[in-house]
């Protein structure tokens, strides 16, 4: 008597797309698998994906990587399109089969989760390495455990090669080699590989050395970053102007090339720390988070220089603000791009209060700055009780306070004596209360919480987009999604600015390098006659920072000289001398007066 044949779906996997081949590794699964099949039992449908077993049940099934091989088996879906039909009430099998348990999952967890979602839904799992039971009555201890066992086994042989794989990159990075396409400046100098089977297969490790052409334009673009304080934007348009010059960077794939600098190809040069003569790798998260960059304390570095610097190690640091301040230099542009005005202290001007900018206003001919902060917005702050409704001071005193400071304490003859007697005032103030740092670090743990916050509206953000439902519906979650992220942002930016604020008022255990001052050259200008765009390429490169107290109308000024763009510093300042000319004289020197000088002369 025939036996009444039983249904049954194959499920494959291959791991990875670039390390296994698919094309054979699929057809042997589904062979073993057949040949383990009782009698009676056909295989009516073919699951199979090829993607890594460690992925989260919610991300399994969705990748289209199979697309790129001829595999010659049928697809009826991947492991999602399995557990869907196997919930449905037409299904056409009664059972699954799969080469081995591992191939399910590589985390015991989904692995069972899947095998149990399955059983609810009347189909059972089978392994060809593992007997099939087809006796309801037969036991079944001894066969869940074997298969218990081999979960946690391929789960663990996973973590192991991972973290061997792990180890074997921090070796690879403290020795020097390269990972991956030469940053650019930089030049692959081909090394025989050690290991002599891959040497005689033609195989090389990569150190860096720089490019002649190209070395040269990365130490241009930090030096127009942190000299002249340029956007990403603004250096990509400087160096498209010279292409020859500053050839533009070429991408690891070709149908990428834009054949010219780009803002992100700019953030890519200043963000990459190589460039200081060190190797650096997990730089960014290639396998999760989608690509994102990993916090520095994760970065990976060589314990020494490993090959010829391109920039010094002071240069990128200054390169790199802190958050609060690259979200700062943002405002400044995009401010200075809308503004209908020339406003000389534009971006330079803070509040104390509130540690916002304060902006420009014009009124009965006059010019003013202002800061008036917007109930909505700011009304939860804790300064807010404290704030005036507006703040108010006029353009002309403030000029005259930096055109002092800049000409006596910057340039001035006298630099080194008050700047000494600034420093001992700053050594002999009290130290600061307790309660001030428990204030800061109250703060930075708000900042950490907004943070967080803002990135779970991200990932809910990213997940409205994939829903399927109604498009007006959608549209309207999305939208009340960016106010909340919006209102996220602004709040953050609101402490993190409080923070900075404390910070200022707490006089810092390191005041810096006072022997620094010396390389910027003693001038006599009169920054009243200079240019007001050289005004502020001069405040740039210094970062000047103005404080405004309207509670007692004090002012406070502080530049920064960074060592590694001291001598530009030098070179700018030397500019404003000679843009001044014969108009403005050195301050030594008077023009002959005497009883014979005519009115006309």
């Amino acid at each position: 008597m025939p036996l009444n044949p039983v249904p049954v779906a194959w499920l494959g996997r291959t791991s990875t797309e670039d390390a296994q081949d698919p094309t054979l590794s699929l057809p042997r699964q589904l062979r073993n698998a057949r040949a383990a099949l009782p009698p009676g039992w056909v295989i009516v449908a073919h699951f199979y994906d090829v993607e890594s077993g460690r992925k989260d049940l919610d991300a399994r099934g969705r990748s289209r990587a199979h697309e790129r091989f001829a595999v010659p088996i049928p697809r009826d879906g991947g492991i999602a399109d399995l557990l869907s039909e196997a919930h449905s009430p037409g299904r056409r099998f009664a059972a699954v089969i799969c080469e081995s348990i591992e191939r399910v999952a590589r985390r015991t967890y989904f692995g069972t989760k899947i095998e149990y979602e399955l059983e609810q839904s009347g189909v059972v799992l089978c392994a060809a390495d593992e007997p099939i039971l087809t006796d309801r009555r037969a036991k079944r201890a001894t066969p869940t455990l074997t298969r218990r066992v081999k979960q946690a086994v391929a789960e663990w042989y996973v973590l192991q090669m991972l973290e061997l794989s792990w180890d074997g990159f921090v070796e690879h990075t403290q020795q020097g080699w390269n990972v991956g396409k030469p940053p650019y400046g930089y030049l692959a100098e081909r090394v025989p590989h050690p290991v002599p089977v891959k040497r005689e297969q033609g195989l090389c490790k990569h150190r860096l050395r720089p490019d002649p052409l190209r070395g040269p334009v990365v130490a241009e673009i930090f030096r127009l970053r942190v000299l002249r304080r340029l956007s990403y934007a603004r250096i990509a348009d400087e160096l498209n102007a010279d292409p020859a010059g500053y050839p533009p960077p070429e991408p690891t794939r070709g149908g990428a090339a834009k054949g010219r600098w780009t803002a992100s190809s700019v953030r890519t040069v200043l963000d990459n720390p190589k460039y200081t003569g060190y190797q650096v790798w997990n730089r960014r998260a290639r396998k999760k988070n989608g690509n994102r960059s990993n916090p520095v304390s994760e970065w990976v570095w060589s314990p020494a220089p490993t090959h010829e610097p391109l920039v010094s190690r002071q240069l990128f640091d200054a390169a790199w603000p802190s958050e609060a301040a690259h979200s700062a230099v943002r405002k400044e542009r995009a401010a200075r791009d809308t503004v209908q005005r020339f406003y000389v202290l534009r971006s330079y001007l803070l509040c104390v209060l509130c540690g916002h900018r304060m902006h420009g206003k014009e009124s009965k001919g006059r010019t003013y700055y202002s800061c008036q902060p917007k109930r909505q917005q700011s009304q939860d702050a804790d300064w807010y009780a404290s704030h005036a409704r507006a703040i108010w001071i006029g353009e002309r005193p403030l000029l005259e306070a930096v055109h002092d400071f800049f000409e006596n304490r910057v340039f001035g003859p006298d630099r080194h004596a008050l700047l000494a007697a600034d420093l001992a005032a700053a050594a002999s103030a009290p130290e600061p209360d307790a309660g001030r740092e428990d204030e800061i670090e109250r703060l930075r743990r708000r900042a950490e919480a907004l943070d967080r916050r803002k990135e779970r509206l991200l990932d809910r953000i990213t997940s409205a987009d994939e829903d399927g439902d109604d498009p007006q519906t959608a549209a309207e979650f999305r939208k009340g999604l960016r106010k909340r992220f919006d209102a996220t942002e602004h709040e953050r930016q609101d402490v993190l600015a409080r923070i900075d604020a404390y910070r200022e008022e707490t006089v810092p255990d390191d005041a810096g390098d006072p022997s620094l001052l010396e390389a910027v050259p003693q001038l006599s200008v009169r920054f009243s006659r200079l240019p007001d765009a050289l005004k502020r390429e001069i405040f740039d490169a210094f970062r000047l920072r103005v404080h405004y107290d309207g509670r007692d109308r004090t002012v406070r000024l502080e530049v920064t000289v960074v060592a590694a763009v001291a001598a530009g510093l030098a070179k700018i300042a030397t500019r404003a001398a000679t843009a001044v000319g014969a108009a403005d004289q050195p301050l030594w020197k008077c023009p002959r007066q005497d009883s014979n000088l005519r009115p006309s002369a």
